[in-house]
């Protein structure tokens, strides 16, 4: 009797093996990685000028009284450069946007924003990554809404797109 259940073992673990895997794909977990600094301060950092001729980022620039936005991106990046025309739709309606380039160079930076368009008025270099780290993101692009205060109303995981622009003007207006 011992005998024919061992050899029924190896057909049962396989079929809740099966089993745990179609529930797995039929409810999936949330995959998103969202930063837990939401509703808190930014974290202190200071990233030097990716241009000559643009300033850095820096966290205590954020707390002037002015919401702003801060998109993290690279150059590198296929879908940050897809963004760029929604960046520089916001910035030509005055919001002011901070970037933050993580993991790159700024040679790559300077062709990537001749090529796209620059809606950034500072961009920080984030070359470790640091930076991203200490916002909590896990990867690029993403874009914080940050109240004038210095803290972060609201975490855009992905590219902004179209329809995204009047969530983003309104968070930037309920966040003065």
């Amino acid at each position: 009797m011992t005998r024919k259940w061992l050899l029924w073992l190896p057909f049962t673990l396989c079929l809740a093996l099966f089993a745990a895997f179609f529930l797995g794909l039929e409810k999936p977990s949330d995959h998103v990685i969202a930063s837990q600094l939401v509703g808190k301060p930014l974290p202190a950092f200071e990233a030097p000028a990716a241009l000559m001729d643009m300033p850095g980022a820096r966290a205590a620039d954020f707390a002037d009284g002015k919401p702003r936005l801060l998109n993290v991106f690279a150059s590198w990046c296929a879908p940050c450069e897809q963004e760029i025309p929604m960046l520089m739709q916001l910035k030509a309606q005055g919001v002011e946007i901070v970037g933050v380039a993580v993991h790159d160079a700024s040679p790559q930076l300077q062709q990537f924003l001749a090529r796209n368009g620059n809606p950034y008025g500072r961009i920080g270099l984030d070359e470790a990554g640091r930076v991203q780290i200490a916002l909590g993101s896990a990867g690029v692009p993403e874009t914080f809404v940050v109240d004038g205060t210095g803290r972060i109303t609201y975490q855009h995981i992905g590219v902004i797109k179209p329809e995204d622009l009047s969530t983003v003007r309104s968070l930037l207006r309920n966040s003065r």
